[in-house]
Formats: C-alpha cells, sequence, structure tokens
C-alpha cells in the first residue's frame, strides 16, 4: 500500500504524506460496515418476509411488519401462497410513499457503531480459535439495517447480515446489537461445515449457534441468553469454551443419535 501511495505523488508532497503515515500508524480496519436501508432493498425485505410469513410463524418468530390495509391483505395472500407481482408493484409504490424515512435508521446506526471496537475484539478471537473444523470467516461483515422481518437474519456467501431496528435505536431481544450480530456472525461460520454437513434441523441449529455464543464471548456479552426452540441435545456435549473445538465431532454424534 505505501509503496503504491508513493507512486502517485511528487516529492514536495512527502512531507505531508509522512505525516498521514504516523497519523494511520496503529489504526486498524473495521471488520463491520453498516448500512441503512433504501426504500427499494426495505420493500424486497418486506416481499421476502411475506413470502416466508408460514415459517416465521410456525417457529414462533415475532415478526414486524408495515401497518396498513394492504399490509393485512399482502400477509393474508402469502399464507395462501398467492402473491402476484401486483402485489410486489403495489408494495413498493406504498412503501416509497408511505413507509420509508432513512432518519427512522439513524439511532440504530449509530449504537452499532458505538459497538464497533467490542464487536471487532470478538471476531478477531473468533479467527485465533483453535477447531478441529472450518469456521468460515469474511474480511468485512456487512451489517444492513430494517425496521421489519423476525429480527435478525444471515447471509453465509455474501457475509452479510440484516438487523432489526426500531425509529428509538431499539433492537429485538437485547438493548445492545452487538449480541444479534455475533449471533449472526457465528451463524455465518458454521453454515457449511457444521450444520449443512449434517443437516441440523432449525430448532438445533439455533441452539448451537447460542451455544458457541455464550462459550465464545460471556465476558463480553453478559446479558447473552439461550432460546428455548425445543432441541437441546448440543448442550450435553458442550460445556466449556475448549469443547468447541470439537463440535464437528459432537454434531455428529448428536444427528446419529437423533437426526
Amino acid at each position: 500500500m505505501r509503496k503504491y501511495i508513493l507512486t502517485l505523488i511528487s516529492m514536495k508532497n512527502f512531507v505531508f504524506l509522512a505525516i498521514l503515515f504516523i497519523s494511520c500508524e496503529g489504526t486498524t480496519q473495521s471488520r463491520i460496515a453498516v448500512n441503512m436501508p433504501t426504500a427499494a432493498s426495505e420493500t424486497d425485505y418486506i416481499w421476502s418476509t411475506l413470502q416466508d410469513i408460514n415459517f416465521f410463524e410456525e417457529n414462533k418468530y415475532p415478526v414486524n411488519l408495515p401497518k396498513g390495509k394492504l399490509i393485512t391483505s399482502l400477509k393474508n395472500k402469502a399464507k395462501e401462497d398467492n402473491l402476484s407481482e401486483k402485489d410486489y408493484e403495489d408494495l413498493k409504490l406504498f412503501v416509497s410513499d408511505s413507509v420509508y424515512k432513512k432518519a427512522h435508521y439513524k439511532k440504530g446506526y449509530d449504537k452499532i457503531k458505538n459497538e464497533l471496537s467490542t464487536i471487532n475484539t470478538m471476531i478477531s478471537e473468533l479467527n485465533n480459535l483453535s477447531l478441529d473444523w472450518s469456521f468460515k470467516t469474511f474480511e468485512v461483515y456487512k451489517v444492513n439495517l430494517t425496521l421489519y422481518g423476525p429480527g435478525g437474519t444471515y447471509n453465509p456467501d455474501e457475509g452479510s447480515i440484516l438487523i432489526y431496528t426500531t425509529p428509538n435505536g431499539e433492537f429485538k431481544q437485547y438493548h445492545n446489537p452487538a449480541n444479534t450480530i455475533m449471533h449472526e456472525i457465528v451463524h455465518i461460520g458454521i453454515q457449511t461445515s457444521i450444520i449443512e454437513k449434517f443437516n441440523v434441523p432449525h430448532a438445533g441449529k439455533e441452539r448451537i449457534v447460542d451455544n458457541f455464543v455464550l462459550l465464545s464471548f460471556k465476558d463480553d456479552l453478559p446479558n447473552y441468553k439461550l432460546q428455548d426452540m425445543g432441541d437441546n441435545r448440543i448442550d450435553a456435549y458442550l460445556k466449556t469454551k475448549n469443547d468447541l473445538k470439537f463440535l464437528n465431532q459432537f454434531v455428529s454424534e448428536m444427528m446419529k443419535d437423533n437426526p
């Protein structure tokens, strides 16, 4: 990086450059990029949430959606698998004209920004774990805000996280958004090498992630808690942080005994 910059400036600017290097010495790039949504991206996420509404309700996820007769109608159609392209166009117009306001994301955005130092430290700890299996990491995780949906989702292929907030800067389940962000980062890390490899069902997946976060970051996230989703089989295998090293073996045994 330094050699590249030097080829782009003249010698008369060398003193300025030297000062710049000194001022940047010791700084590190954040592993988290926080983004506010657009009206278009919120429309797409509301639409996706509606399409999956039966899954969320079956698994008892509280789902936030905009208020209004249109949303009620679309939700009912979604439950019957009867959404159309016109419904999407109606939703897009409704969100753009009556729902979306960028200012509604500012407080949640600022709260996440205030937690970046702690989150970066925890990500570094994940990178330094000694494991007998592969935990997938990204150089930078994209954290995208939304006012809608079930609370938090992740894309293991892109290293992106969607996290629910409110205009008042609150988050579902936790006051501190670092809890949800680290939960989703662990989801990303174990998706391929653990969850897909052993075909772990949804409730078991959530329990594995919760145990992983609790054992890894109990000092950084003292308010983190286990979700009760009906499948706690992994609890018998994970007692200490060192047990995470053998998670691959433990999940294999868990699924073999009772798939």
